[in-house]
């Protein structure tokens, strides 16, 4: 017997190889299938059965395409409702795969349907438990992120859930493994561990949801409190997983075209076209097409995009660095954005004057934002959490994710320093504002972090304006910093 887990890093997602005696089963594949045709093949085992845990929000499963190319079952647990032909199995039942087994296990609360998978070895031990989205390390799912409830309350949900993880979980073998799944990043989940692998016994040490901490109200409370509204694609993807989508090879296909200069000014002209830039972020910074939206492959690229564009129907054209085409394409596919109209590719970034008037944005380094001192006009856009845990005296939050949406409300006239943890979230925001004719937009580098560095460990110097004379002030420290300290910028005086 083998598992085998695959994990997709930008998404936080787990699928899942068994195989056993010349037959697997794949749980909860990601929308690229090739691998798993290769492996079976290579092995000479056959595909046998398909499981999905639920109707996932956060990706475009390849459950159809599987089944498609080698006519395996694709099987869901009870309450599941698929516009397709599905196996819908019993709690209880079990399927055969090769010399093991595994036993349906009917797990609700993140989603009606969510159904784990309890795995026997050949001697009929309980070896392994692939969770889905009931149970993560360290964590547990949300309530139905993506259909909101179904009529039912996120306290009944979360209620329910609570019960499938303390009546059908908690009582295994506490030395079976358990693979979620989703790990730390999705929004699935609030608060996952690092690590995707681990096994019950050290679960129901460290995980609240099974470590007896939590009566069942305060479960309830925990898990239903500051829910996030779900990202604006996540029901899109819950319809193409139930109903059906293209083949992750045809969308290549037709995507993987080469538009030229000419076409390009032709269909630019199109305001529903989102011209997508994603190289990496010093690159755009220098120059990138006017107007365009950056969101770079070496950040966690397709959840930004649903996040940002929202609707998986939005016509794109890509700008990547030559060889990046097929990426950048399929990362798209998997949370289902398949309307790509074709790709700009560069070896050389002046190429890009050729296509369209350029832009670039004014970049600081931390020691240089801290210099300025100008706090009067700073936008973080860390998420909410990461602003209450430590942020700048006089800086507003508005997360990446709502930018679009409160635009409106951000100053126009003075310089807008932007910021976030790193630098990846800032340099999203700035290309957003000045699509939508902020001309002002001054990124800082490395952000918060980079800027919290300089505090921490440097002596730095402020310049500062008296009666219309600028002097230099020495020696300001970690002092003048938010975290328990003083407000960085107290010190104008």
């Amino acid at each position: 017997m083998n598992v085998e887990q695959i994990y997709t890093s930008c998404l936080s997602q787990a699928s899942y190889y068994l195989e056993s005696a010349g037959e697997v089963a794949i749980i909860d594949p990601g929308r690229e299938v090739d691998h798993f045709i290769e492996k079976a093949n290579k092995n000479k085992s056959k595909i046998k059965f398909i499981f999905q845990t639920h109707f996932h929000a956060d990706f475009v499963s390849g459950h159809f395409t599987l089944a498609k190319i080698t006519g395996s079952p694709i099987v869901y647990g009870p309450k599941a409702d698929p516009s397709n032909n599905y196996i819908i199995a019993n709690d209880g039942d079990f399927f055969k795969i090769g010399d093991v087994k595994i036993k349906v296990i009917h797990t609700p609360g993140h989603t009606l349907e969510s159904t784990s998978y309890l795995l026997y070895d050949k001697d009929n031990n309980q070896h392994s438990i692939f969770t889905g989205d009931t149970l993560f390390l360290g964590d547990v799912g949300i309530p139905d992120v993506a259909q909101r409830y179904k009529g039912m309350s996120k306290e009944e949900l979360a209620s329910i859930l609570y019960d499938s993880i303390n009546n059908k979980i908690k009582p295994l073998d506490d030395s079976i493994i358990v693979y979620p799944g989703h790990g730390a990043g999705s929004a699935c989940g609030k608060n996952m561990m690092k690590e995707t692998i681990d096994t019950l016994s050290n679960q129901m040490k460290v995980n609240y949801s099974l470590n007896g901490i939590l009566s069942k109200d305060e479960f309830v409370k925990n898990l239903t409190e500051n829910i996030p509204e779900p990202p604006a694609y996540f029901p899109a993807n819950v319809k193409l997983n139930q109903e059906g989508y293209d083949d992750l090879n045809d969308v290549l296909k037709r995507s993987l075209n080469k538009i030229s200069v000419l076409n390009f000014k032709d269909l630019i002209n199109d305001k529903k076209i989102i011209v997508l830039d994603t190289r990496d972020s010093n690159q755009f910074v220098k120059s990138h097409i006017n107007k365009s939206i950056f969101i770079g492959l070496n950040g966690r690229f397709a959840p930004w995009v649903g996040e940002i564009l929202k609707d998986v129907n939005t016509p794109l054209i890509i700008v990547c660095n030559k060889g990046k085409e097929k990426e950048a394409i399929t990362r798209l596919s998997r949370i289902g954005f398949d309307n790509c109209l074709g790709f700009i590719s560069f070896e050389d970034d002046k190429e890009i004057e050729l296509y369209s008037e350029t832009n670039s944005i004014n970049c600081l380094n931390p020691l240089e934002y801290v210099e300025i001192n100008d706090s009067l006009n700073s936008l973080d856009v860390r998420s909410v959490n990461e602003f209450n845990g430590g942020s700048f005296k006089k800086s507003r939050n508005i997360p990446l994710n709502n930018i679009d949406e409160m635009k409106d409300s951000i100053r126009k006239d003075n310089n807008l320093y932007v910021f976030c943890a790193g630098g990846y979230r800032s340099v999203i925001a700035s290309s957003i504002l000045m699509k939508n004719g902020f001309k002002n937009i001054v990124n800082v580098n490395k952000g918060f972090a980079g800027i919290k560095n300089i505090i921490d460990n440097q002596l730095y110097s402020v310049q500062v304006g008296v009666n219309g004379k600028s002097f230099v002030t020495q020696n300001h420290t970690i002092e003048n910093f938010k975290f328990g300290y003083k407000k960085l910028f107290d010190l104008v005086s």
